[in-house]
């Protein structure tokens, strides 16, 4: 029985590790996919609940440390359905509440899996990087019709790349470009050449998606990523070349978009979108009008109006995150929503500058957060799945530092 014992674990460690590195694979692809929403449900929502449900077979496990995050999720969905029973007309209520329910649950698939190994993260976010560009791609050629059906990724002028939404594909190259742009600081110069190439496509994706969010954006992660290498860096050496390459980089990017706004239809729409209050930000019933008015009207309704009501009582949707998450997820759903938020980022603040083998992904997903979060304010981000992907690596990568922290210290070194 002992002989049998002992060698059970020989014979199946081969076996896990395949399942292992094909588990990685299929991670891999999932994440590439995310890149690509032209129509709902997408490739990715099929894909992916296919596989947190083989997943679960095999023993997807949620550990203590990922455990306040399921059970956030779950508050928040819960205060969804009881919006649902406010509903005069379901419609597509339910449907909504259904996709909310497959991303929370994408959130927790993502952070137990980087937990489960840290040799994920690199794969996932080389992933979203060539997702990224590809749909960057995309976007730009289709922008200037160089590829046939260029009306299929261009929107009111505006690029969209394999997005349904200028406003959600701009974002969503924000946090490969970060990745890149940590490459750059950090990795050797041997390497750059592809890196800037790929910081440049991304950049002007972002660009000529014309949402001032997004540029925001942008701007904001670059500039709070640098900071907070010089903040970590301590060699005064190192400090200087994250200067020096920033200082050059952001010269090559102006110089880029210089010569892009050389096309008249480029600088028309970049003057028009340059305006920090477009007609429908002000005025009566508004956006910053709708949302006084929503924050009011939610007030007296604590299970809220349900989904996709808000635009039937109003000119447009909340575009506000925490107005939506007041209207379609009611009292116990915003609560639950600002709860995780803040959770969130205090966990990547309390391990961001910590030397680890997660830590540079932990930073640029937890910068990139923050900017989500941000710009949360004029624009409703429930519903996009590269904001779960990064719940999913911060908790991840925080339930990494507890496991390590766990581990008993040695006394002899590795």
């Amino acid at each position: 029985m002992n002989a049998v014992t002992a060698s059970r674990p020989v014979i199946l460690r081969p076996q896990l590790a395949a399942i292992s590195l094909v588990g990685s694979c299929l991670v891999t692809l999932g994440v590439f996919l995310s890149g690509f929403v032209i129509a709902e449900p997408a490739p990715y929502e099929i894909f992916m609940a296919g596989l947190v449900g083989l997943w679960a077979l095999f023993g997807l496990r949620i550990s203590r440390a990922t455990a306040p995050l399921t059970v956030l999720l779950v508050l928040f969905m819960i205060g969804g359905i009881l919006s649902l029973t406010v509903m005069a007309d379901l419609g597509t209520g339910p449907m909504y509440m259904a996709v909310t329910g497959f991303l929370c649950l994408t959130a927790v698939f993502f952070a137990a899996i980087i937990e489960d190994r840290h040799q994920r993260l690199p794969l996932i976010l080389n992933a979203w990087v060539a997702a990224a560009i590809m749909t960057a791609l995309l976007g730009i050629l289709g922008y200037f019709g160089a590829i046939p059906g260029a009306a299929n990724f261009t929107l009111y002028d505006r690029a969209k790349g394999a997005f349904q939404d200028p406003n959600v594909f701009g974002p969503f190259l924000v946090g490969p470009s970060l990745y890149l742009l940590h490459g750059l600081l950090t990795q050797p110069l041997s390497r750059a050449p592809l890196k800037v190439a790929g910081l440049l496509v991304l950049t002007l994706g972002v660009f000529l998606s014309f949402s001032r969010a997004a540029w925001a954006l942008d701007l904001f992660c670059a500039v709070a990523l640098v900071f907070v290498m010089l903040l970590k860096q301590r060699s005064g050496l190192f400090r200087l070349r994250i200067l020096v390459m920033t200082l050059s980089g952001a010269l090559f990017v102006v110089a880029a978009l210089a010569v892009a706004l050389q096309s008249d239809q480029v600088a028309s729409l970049f003057s028009s979108r340059t305006q920090l209050v477009q007609d429908y930000d002000g005025g009566h019933l508004g956006r910053f009008d709708r949302h006084r008015l929503g924050f009011v009207m939610a007030m007296e309704k604590p299970f809220g109006i349900g989904p996709m009501v808000f635009s039937t009582m109003f000119p447009e949707d909340e575009h506000n995150v925490l107005l939506k998450s007041l209207t379609s997820y009611g009292w116990l759903g915003f609560v639950a929503y600002v709860t995780l938020i803040l959770w969130t980022l205090s966990l990547g603040f309390r391990f961001l500058l910590l030397e680890r083998p997660w830590q540079p992904y932990l930073m640029v997903a937890w910068i990139t957060l923050i900017g989500h979060v941000g710009i949360g304010n004029v624009i409703d981000t429930d519903h996009w799945r590269h904001f779960y992907l990064l719940l999913g690596i911060v908790w991840g990568c925080a339930a990494l530092e507890h496991r390590h922290r766990r581990q008993p210290r040695s006394g002899t070194s590795a």
